[in-house]
């Protein structure tokens, strides 16, 4: 009976020590499950916000006019104080219509309020001159901002023929200027110009930051970091961008709950 005995027991114990074994196999294999799932989200959601500033305007490249060696182009200066008509297509980008020793400032009011913006004309004259000078001809009047998030504080806009980031753009590209930028340049407040990952191919379409979320866009270790140049600051009006990217509606695409348009860019001169 002795003998029995010890070995009911010497079973058990291997049962026992088999059980365990097995239990902490599916625990590592249920981990190593959760954190191929986590990094898969976060790749998802880096790759998402990278969207969130993305722009189709240099889909058509190949109907756009070239980028100018100087990066200014033949299209005769709009009306200092704006044009009577709308315009949203051309030929050429802009000759140089702007004094890169002056100050630059737009006023743009929304629906829901109005946010003041300093350009940067000495340090992007180029990208300066092709805002002031679409912001001129009435390009972003009446436009929607049809990009709105929460997290990233992203806030997309210009585009008057389709009302989203497939938008042709004004018919020209205009260069990538100045260096990269860093992640301490996209603080709230930011003006950028959105883009396609591909050099040189901004156009119209534009992005405002209203937070501290999306400093990654400089993040070194990120693709196509610094690429979207900061050309503007908003002094006034960070209230409204908070606003306007609170009415994300949380569907993963950045669609607002509301609609919220430019109803008028206006440039002052300093």
């Amino acid at each position: 009976m002795g003998t029995e005995k010890r070995e009911r027991q010497k079973a058990n114990r291997a049962a026992k020590l088999a059980a365990e074994e097995a239990a902490a196999a599916r625990k590592k294999r249920i981990t190593f499950i959760r954190n191929v799932v986590i990094l898969i989200v976060f790749i998802a959601l880096v790759l998402v916000l990278f969207s969130g500033c993305s722009s189709d305007d240099g889909a058509a490249a190949s109907d756009a006019a070239p980028v100018a060696a100087d990066g200014f182009g033949t299209t005769p200066c709009p009306p200092e104080n704006g044009s009577n008509e709308a315009k949203t297509s051309f030929e050429d980008s802009f000759r140089k219509c702007i004094d890169p020793s002056k100050t630059y400032t737009a006023v743009i009011t929304t629906t829901l309020g109005k946010v003041t913006v300093e350009l940067d004309a000495e340090g992007h004259p180029i990208t300066t001159n092709n805002f002031v000078s679409l912001a001129r001809s009435g390009y972003y009047d009446g436009t929607v901002l049809f990009r709105t998030e929460a997290m990233s504080g992203i806030i997309q806009g210009g585009s008057p023929h389709t009302q989203d980031n497939s938008d042709p753009g004004p018919g020209y590209l205009i260069p990538d200027e100045g260096p990269l930028a860093t992640a301490a340049d996209y603080g709230p407040g930011t003006l950028a110009m959105a883009r396609t990952p591909a050099p040189n191919s901004a156009g119209g379409q534009f992005f405002f930051l209203a937070g501290e979320g999306a400093r990654f866009l400089g993040d070194p270790s990120q693709p196509g970091a610094g690429t979207y140049r900061v050309f503007g600051r908003t002094t006034v009006g960070l209230d409204v961008l908070q606003q306007i990217a609170a009415l994300d509606s949380g569907d993963g695409a950045g669609t607002p709950t509301k609609v919220v348009k430019i109803e008028s860019v206006k440039i002052t001169e300093a």
